[in-house]
């Protein structure tokens, strides 16, 4: 639908795209049956690939939520190779991974867990899972023979020694925090006892205990079942003096995997709301124009377009990840929206005209809209594969086949549909018993006969389906309002207010995923991880701090630097200075008791060994092969890391002073693999989103037919983005990997809302920006509104799911739409009626432009009755579609028109009357109206309804006979005729106005 623009026009493309589009559309219009057919048929061959669903399934946690090729992978295969696991000298501090382990917390129902009652519940707690065993087969699997060992003992909890070596005194005993000396060594209990309050260093009371159980990282199958025997042993525990929580290495990933129950549920209840919707969208009070089936083929579209690309997408053997099964929810928007815009302009087509002239006509008008949407949509999922999260990937290539899917699907199943749909209404078949109804209701009939027997109506005018009410809304009330001074200014100021909140929000942002929200909110994990935070925050991960290659230790100003270094990790705020784990400080105070000379290299090297024997766990801590060091590391303690942001600050100013050393240094923590999201997620989000949108802004020039709108296009992107970021911040949505996904599909979305009204906007023949904005609303509003109310609906369930991965989906997609809706429907039209570039000039205009203008100004306001006379005069009042400007246009009035009709009308109208003739193409206004006379012009005989054409040069024929019909007083609505010889001369056109040419 090119426009007419001064400079701007750029249909080159768009307009061969429509033309191919409506012989698309001609073509489907004549053979329907194999373009529904088909579809249903590729479908379920391509569905078959749910077969291989559970092959494909890939849920692990740190594969699919953490960074392709992050910093912290690297670190751990470098400290794998230099420091290999010693399993008879096991230390869960010196552990490249997250390890094999069970775990509780023992809360206090007391203040003090520290009592004689409260420590003999968790004592016989420990009793009993050490007694677990579980059968394998043949073989009996206990805790003693799994467990990881250390001088041929299982690990100890050392705060059970401490309570079984001072028994029923513990109430009265001084124990230090967070270092206790007992016996000849010192026990760390920053990690065993939580919600301490201290007296000095001395423990007044404390509120939970925690204990671990780490077993061999060998035989996974036979440490799993002993790990599901451990979660089975606290479902039934009653304990009187304390709580517990408990969870295991396996319980996020096994309760992460778990979620995918619960939102199977949700599919069906989805997609039952959005059939209920699309039917009530879609519902007429006419038994023929009923839209009952339509709006059911349009869902079952959706979902045929979600069954066949997700079977192929596992034929190919695409891993599938639960974050895709958000996609189906988001699909269902998409397709239902493709059926609006679609429906809609269906509707505004001739009911007269053959259904595959229908159909082409649909796809000429609509094929645009929908094609900017799905390139936009699936361009942005395809560049989302730019992000180095394999969830994000995952999902990214589910949802953009699915699109192209629904958007083909659209174009052809649901089509096809429209045609034979199309075929039973031109026959005016009763939509459910596809029985011939008649047009008209008889005399004497109830009303519910009339609604349910008789249908087929339709504008008598246009020649379209009868517009809907909304579509009235918006032309009549919605877009008039929008357009006038004030609301205008109401709109900036409320966009105003809505980019400051954004912007506001955008500061408060948190990064990265918390590793509980994984679970659902009421599992075991949740609760253990949220006594975790409250009682044990106070000392974090424990980092190993690593030489990486050869370095001199005996060189005094070399070690000079490294103890620089090390000075400078102790001086970070969240690290504990007092609490420092080195191989060397303890090989140097042996050296001083034993009086060797450790800055000479031979001595220093020929003493390491003997060292290393007598202190085992240090042997784990230097890479000594070949009589050299290759690498080793030292150990310093993190205290305070409770939030995300403490997370992200600790590990990038760890990464920063380890890079300033001049001493080549790395630091590692298992932990680190998932904070490594904080390194990447803002730059990839922003990457992605400026991408995007650049890629964006290149199709809606081509696809949009001026070069302004499409940079409002691109300017709605950006401003619903910033919208989405900064509320969604507000909300409680942190930026992860989950959200990632999300605003790329916000990009989509944004495209969704702006260009469809953009494109009406730039494509309307209106005169001025108003009406242009006006004319869009009317054509897209309500089709608009019905997507995005449907894609809410698609979603809705999810805010009931129990699982933060769906609530995010939910909050997020919530967000995307109202903000998308609101510029769609409100600041956008308003902006581009101040930014018009669209209008023509009058002097660049064809002749036959000009007389087309001509007539537009000719056509006067229509007439308000006498009560409403005092009634605004600039208010703007539309008729059929028509815009009818003010009485200040009327340029023709009290001109004579040469090479136009003129028509005088003689009858009972006052002077300030109006009367519309054909299809309101132009209105009668003070007895006079100028008409093309390229127009032609006839009279119907009211008894033989026979047709007579005039032109100018039958005049006088016309007035003889009207002037006869008058002389007999046959006819009261006499009009009389202009002419250039006779003047004014009465005549009669069997009934109807006649004309004659001046």
């Amino acid at each position: 639908m090119p426009v007419t623009m001064t400079g701007c026009h750029t249909d080159c493309v768009e307009k061969p795209i429509s033309i191919g589009f409506q012989k698309f559309g001609r073509f489907v219009g004549r053979h329907p049956w194999w373009f529904f057919l088909s579809p249903l048929f590729i479908s379920a061959m391509l569905g078959s690939g749910f077969y291989f669903l559970e092959d494909r399934e890939a849920n692990d946690i740190e594969e699919q939520f953490t960074p392709v090729n992050g910093p912290a992978k690297l670190e751990r295969l470098f400290v794998q190779d230099n420091f290999p696991l010693n399993d008879s000298v096991f230390s869960n501090q010196r552990v490249f991974t997250d390890g094999v382990y069970a775990s509780f917390i023992a809360v206090s129902k007391s203040p003090n867990i520290l009592t004689e009652d409260a420590l003999n519940e968790i004592l016989n707690l420990d009793k009993k899972v050490r007694a677990l065993n579980v059968s394998m087969g043949h073989e009996v699997l206990t805790y003693e023979g799994l467990c990881a060992r250390k001088y041929n003992k299982c690990m100890p909890n050392k705060i059970l020694d401490v309570v079984n070596y001072y028994g029923n005194k513990i109430e009265r005993t001084d124990l230090t925090f967070p270092s206790l000396r007992f016996g000849f060594t010192s026990i760390f209990l920053g990690y065993s006892v939580g919600g301490v309050t201290l007296n000095s260093s001395v423990i007044k009371r404390a509120k939970a205990v925690r204990l671990f159980y780490f077993l061999k990282d060998g035989n996974r199958s036979a440490t799993n079942l002993w790990l599901n025997e451990f979660l089975r042993l606290f479902t039934t525990s009653n304990l009187k003096f304390v709580r517990v929580t408990h969870s295991t290495s396996l319980s996020r990933q096994v309760e992460f995997e778990a979620n995918t129950r619960d939102v199977i549920p949700l599919f069906s209840i989805t997609y039952v709301i959005a059939i209920v919707f699309s039917i009530l969208s879609c519902l007429r009070f006419d038994c023929v124009r009923n839209k009952v089936w339509v709006a059911t083929i349009g869902v079952i579209s959706a979902g045929l377009a979600v069954l066949s690309s997700f079977g192929m997408m596992l034929h190919i053997g695409v891993p599938f990840v639960m974050t895709v099964a958000n996609s189906p929810f988001l699909i269902l928007g998409i397709g239902v929206d493709d059926m609006f815009i679609l429906l809609s302009c269906w509707q505004q087509t001739n009911v007269h005209d053959k259904v595959e002239d229908r159909l082409a006509n649909t796809y000429k008008e609509a094929a645009i809209s929908i094609t900017i949407t799905t390139l936009t949509d699936v361009l942005a999922f395809y560049i989302g594969l730019m992000t180095p999260f394999r969830s994000v990937q995952s999902f990214c290539l589910y949802t953009s086949a699915a699109i192209l899917f629904c958007y083909i699907y659209s174009i052809t199943f649901f089509g096809a549909f429209l045609v034979l749909n199309g075929r039973r209404e031109n026959s005016n078949k009763h939509w459910l018993t596809c029985k011939q109804v008649p047009e008209e209701g008889t005399v004497g009939q109830t009303k519910w006969y009339n609604l349910c027997c008789v249908g087929g109506a339709y504008d008598p005018h246009t020649g379209t389906e009868e517009v809907q009410p909304m579509n009235h809304f918006f032309k009549k009330y919605y877009g008039p309002f929008l357009t006038k001074s004030g609301t205008k200014l109401l709109v900036i100021l409320l966009y105003s207010i809505y980019l400051c909140v954004s912007l506001y929000g955008c500061f408060q942002i948190q990064e990265g995923i918390d590793l509980r929200n994984l679970a659902a909110d009421d599992s075991y994990v949740v609760q253990y991880y949220n006594d975790e935070k409250e009682y044990f925050y106070e000392y974090g991960p424990n980092i190993m701090v690593i030489i990486r290659e050869e370095f001199p230790y005996w060189d005094e100003k070399k070690m000079s630097d490294l103890e620089t270094c090390v000075e400078d990790f102790k001086n970070l705020t969240f690290i504990e200075k007092d609490i420092f784990t080195s191989w060397l400080k303890s090989y140097k105070y042996y050296g001083y008791h034993t009086n060797l000379n450790l800055s000479a290299e031979h001595v220093f090297k020929k003493n390491l060994n003997l060292f290393l024997r007598f202190y085992s766990d240090f042997k784990q801590d230097v890479n000594f092969t070949n009589n050299s060091i290759h690498a080793s590391r030292f150990f310093v303690q993190t205290v305070n890391i409770s939030t995300a942001l403490d997370e992200m600050n600790m590990l990038n100013k760890l990464r920063d002073t380890a890079r300033k050393c001049p001493v080549p240094l790395l630091v590692y923590h298992p932990a680190f693999i998932y904070h490594d999201q904080y390194a990447v997620i803002v730059v990839n989000t922003i990457q992605n989103v400026a991408v995007t949108a650049a890629v964006m802004l290149v199709i809606s020039l081509m696809l949009i037919p001026n070069p302004l709108c499409s940079l409002w296009v691109t300017f709605s992107i950006a401003s619903i983005i910033l919208g989405v970021t900064g509320f969604m911040a507000l909300w409680d949505v942190n930026l992860d990997a989950i959200s990632m996904i999300i605003l790329v599909v916000c990009i989509g979305f944004s495209v969704d809302f702006s260009a469809h009204i953009s494109y009406a906007f730039v494509s309307s023949k209106k005169p001025s920006a108003n009406e242009k904005a006006v004319e869009a609303l009317f054509h897209l509003g309500y089709p608009i509104l019905q997507g995005a109310l449907s894609t809410i609906l698609g979603v809705v369930v999810l805010s009931a799911s129990k699982n933060y991965i769906f609530r995010t989906f939910f909050k997020i997609m919530f967000l995307v739409i109202f903000i998308g809706l609101f510029h769609g429907l409100t600041f956008i039209p308003v902006f581009l009626t101040f930014f018009d570039m669209c209008r023509s000039p009058a002097k660049n205009l064809s002749q036959n432009e000009q007389e087309g203008q001509a007539m537009a100004n000719c056509q006067a306001k229509s007439g308000q009755k006498n009560g409403r006379e005092d009634e605004d005069k600039d208010k703007q009042i539309y008729v059929n579609h028509m815009f009818v400007p003010d009485s200040n246009n009327q340029v023709c009035q009290s001109q004579t028109c040469p090479a136009i009709w003129t028509v005088v009308l003689n009858n009972q109208h006052t002077a300030n009357d109006q009367v519309c003739l054909a299809n309101d193409q132009v209105c009668l206004a003070n007895d006079q109206v100028c008409l093309a006379s390229t127009i032609p012009m006839f009279t119907v005989d009211r008894e033989t309804y026979e047709v007579h054409m005039h032109t100018p040069s039958n005049n006088a024929l016309v007035a003889e006979r009207c002037y006869q019909k008058q002389a007999s007083h046959e006819d009261q609505n006499c009009v009389r005729v202009n002419n250039l010889s006779d003047g004014n001369v009465p005549v009669s056109p069997n009934g109807s106005d006649v004309v004659s040419h001046e």
